[in-house]
């Protein structure tokens, strides 16, 4: 699944880094820390891959 937003497309990078052993984990806060966690290498780099030119630089609120 795609990223929605820049914001998450970044915390699914720095996820990714630590996942390939770039960055230490403990580098990792908020949502970067819980999809570290609870996603394969794989899906982050599916959501950390998308253009960012057609992403909001954050998701809009749930009404």
């Amino acid at each position: 699944m795609p990223a929605k937003s820049k914001v998450q497309q970044k915390a699914a990078g720095a996820a990714l880094a630590a996942k390939r052993r770039e960055i230490p984990k403990s580098k990792l806060k908020g949502a970067s820390r819980e999809m570290y966690e609870s996603m394969s290498e794989k899906e982050l780099d599916r959501m950390a891959t998308v253009k960012r030119s057609k992403l909001p630089e954050r998701s809009p609120t749930k009404p």
